[in-house]
């Protein structure tokens, strides 16, 4: 992608004054200072679990003080200090740069540079603990203050896990420390005009064995590993360029967030996203589905990789401590020292969406350009995951998909708003289980013509009209049994009783995204999402602010999540038809880039959703994840819904249907991959240009 690089000059969103570096499943977090703090949920995260939970630098025993943050990409920052003025001067003439990079470990340089006219004396102190806690014992505030057992070398400082003597980590410098327990410190003398430096090197040791960080001495980070990674990617992805400056930069920003927040199997050559920095560092069902989706114009190969991974895991047997049950795809995958203590195990399949969403990602992922063997080789997955839906997923024989936790371990709610008051009616009560939502049954839809697109491909007529017919069953059913006529909008639910759970939400955006919904709900909902009870001004509300529950500091009633609103967005452009649906997406659209501005072009898992007349920037949530997949990967579903873009590799054709608003001049797309073929697109207006293969066709209306 060419282009600005991201806004405030390459400044990373700081949510709540914190610095968020991520590569694959590594990740740190730490303040503007570059300092990891003891007692807080700060730290260096590998493999689901702190190695790191205090780095805090010292010189003459002082904190420093910041200057500026650069985050040029996102598994390295530049933190630029100084040190404090001495007594009775006015200002500082040692600058101290930190730059880090984060891998399976961290590579800390340190550099002091003496502006003054003298030499300067510089006591220099590191001090690093490790508590080697859980994920979730961070995130919920069961922070360690350290529990490792120190071992003091010549030039090392090790820490190793009490609890686990295995698990520990390596600290040692290019210039050799005077090492304590629980520091290393150097007394240097920086001469006028000079410079001092230092490399440190945070290493995990897992199984008793150094992890091999990818990370070498005097490497500047675009030569590194994760440089070279992010660079490889850069040089597969479709380049997209807008002639609005805004745009590209926030799309610049996408494409650095996606590709560090990518794990690769190199057991099976495979890349998947994680779901998102700081807590979800891991494979999702959910998550990484729709992330995948939404990348498709960036990168189609993240789709088939993320699939193949989640097939590979697909519950075989009933089991209600993870409640895997056959044909259901996980909800989340945990490495950590306790991942058998977190809600259901190591891996845990409790989640009612990502069944549906991963038959609708196949048919998606070919029509993209998957090869053909690649998809049949996914086809008993399909129908293994169909046969949940069917049978397990309907587990009262009504027709609707719904959950209900096994064991009180389990996640209550298990769509995507799924923390315990997720679920509520018009009054604010919480719905009981068993629950149907509505856009699981909007994805079931989309799941069974996905199906029988994908039969008819490859041969299998009688699935093709079965799936067909059953497709279209479900949507009559669908109509009578969660439209609310008094109101003019779907319930966002059946509770366990099937009484329409009454409040009006986004997820009625997620049921125009499927195209469930017959033109004359269409019409109503458009009016619905049109009001300022759930237009924000920065995006869709996830609650309507008329709403008895509603709270614009509530993680799920009443926040703006960025992918929602990418999500309702395309789900209004597909009825475009429809009086207001462009106008709505375009607004919706533009409030959300706007958000993303004021978060540096890089949107973050949801903000508050106070409306923009009463605070001009969006407030941000205090524990919301950024980078965040989906979130990251939203204004590509936007751009791609503006577009019209829908490629149809098996029958050589490719769709532009544009509605682009104006600000955004021209849209470009170079070396777009469809399957064999590279295709460079670009729309002005309504001018389409496209230099297609002479065998394919261009459809524009």
């Amino acid at each position: 992608m060419t282009g600005p690089s991201p806004l405030n000059s390459g400044e990373p969103a700081l949510l709540n004054g914190a610095v968020t570096l991520v590569e694959g499943s590594t990740f740190c977090l730490s303040d503007r200072i570059g300092d990891i703090e003891s007692g807080t949920a700060q730290g260096l995260f590998y493999r689901d679990a702190r190695v790191v939970s205090r780095w805090e630098l010292r010189v003459d025993g002082q904190h420093l003080e910041p200057l500026s943050v650069l985050s040029p990409e996102a598994f390295t920052a530049r933190f630029v200090l100084r040190r404090p003025p001495r007594a009775g001067a006015a200002d500082s003439s040692l600058l101290v740069v930190r730059e880090r990079l984060v891998a399976d470990g961290m590579r800390e340089t340190i550099v002091l540079e003496n502006l003054g006219r003298e030499p300067t004396a510089v006591v220099l102190e590191l001090r690093a603990d490790a508590d080697f806690v859980d994920l979730f014992a961070v995130k919920e505030g069961r922070v360690g203050h350290g529990r490792a057992e120190i071992l003091v070398t010549d030039n090392e400082l090790l820490l190793n896990d009490r609890a686990d003597r295995a698990r520990g980590l390596a600290v040692s410098s290019s210039e050799l420390p005077t090492v304590m327990p629980g520091s290393l410190s150097w007394r240097i003398v920086v001469p006028a005009t000079g410079r001092w430096k230092t490399e440190i090197l945070a290493q995990p040791t897992v199984a008793n064995q150094r992890v091999q960080v990818a990370l070498r001495p005097g490497e500047h980070y675009r030569s590194s590993e994760p440089g070279r990674k992010m660079a490889a990617w850069r040089d597969t992805a479709t380049k997209l360029t807008s002639g609005d400056p805004q745009l590209t930069s926030i799309l610049h920003r996408t494409e650095s967030d996606l590709g560090a927040l990518q794990i690769r199997d190199k057991r099976q050559h495979r890349t998947f996203v994680a779901a998102g920095a700081p807590w979800f560092m891991t494979l999702f069902g959910r998550d990484s589905l729709l992330t995948a989706w939404m990348a498709l114009p960036l990168d189609s190969s993240l789709a088939l990789g993320t699939m193949q991974q989640l097939a590979e895991m697909q519950g075989q047997q009933v089991d209600a401590l993870t409640e895997e049950e056959p044909g259901r795809i996980m909800h989340e995958i945990r490495r950590g020292p306790s991942g058998g203590l977190a809600i259901g195990g190591e891996v845990y399949y409790g989640t009612v969406d990502a069944t549906p969403l991963f038959v609708m990602l196949l048919a998606e992922t070919r029509r993209w350009g998957a090869a053909p063997e690649s998809v049949r080789a996914l086809l008993p997955a399909a129908d293994a995951a169909l046969e949940w839906i069917c049978h397990f997923g309907d587990r009262d024989g009504d027709g609707f998909v719904e959950y209900q936790r096994a064991t009180d371990r389990g996640l209550a709610n298990q769509g995507w708003k799924d923390s315990f008051d997720g679920v509520n009616f018009a009054a604010g009560v919480s719905a009981q289980a068993p629950i149907a939502l509505c856009e699981v049954q909007a994805y079931v839809y989309a799941a069974m013509l996905a199906r029988a697109e994908l039969a008819e491909e490859f041969d299998q007529p009688h699935k093709a009209a079965k799936w067909r017919d059953r497709a279209a069953a479900l949507r009559t059913k669908f109509a009578e049994s969660f439209w609310i006529p008094e109101k003019g909008w779907y319930a966002i639910a059946l509770d366990g009783g099937k009484h329409r759970v009454d409040a009006l939400t986004s997820n009625v955006g997620h049921c125009l995204w499927s195209g469930i919904v017959p033109d004359e709900h269409a019409e109503q909902l458009i009016t619905q999402l049109s009001a300022p009870e759930m237009d924000s001004g920065f995006g869709l509300r996830t609650l309507s602010s008329a709403m008895g529950a509603f709270n614009p500091m509530s993680y799920h009633n009443g926040s703006v999540w960025p992918h929602d609103t990418a999500i309702a967005v395309a789900g209004l452009l597909r009825y475009r038809h429809i009086p207001g649906a462009v106008e709505l997406a375009t607004r919706l659209s533009g409030g959300l880039l706007d958000a993303a501005s004021s978060f540096g072009g890089r949107l973050p898992e949801l903000f508050c959703g106070f409306q923009r007349t009463r605070f001009s920037s969006p407030v941000p949530y205090p524990t919301s994840c950024s980078p965040q997949a989906w979130a990251s990967a939203a204004p590509l579903l936007i751009v791609r819904s503006f577009l019209g873009l829908d490629p149809d590799v098996p029958r050589r054709t490719v769709t532009i249907l544009p509605n682009v608003p104006e600000q955004w001049g021209r849209l470009e797309l170079t070396d777009l991959r469809l399957g064999g073929t590279t295709i460079d697109l670009a729309v002005d207006g309504d001018q389409v240009t496209a230099n297609l293969p002479e065998d394919w066709r261009l459809i524009t209306r």
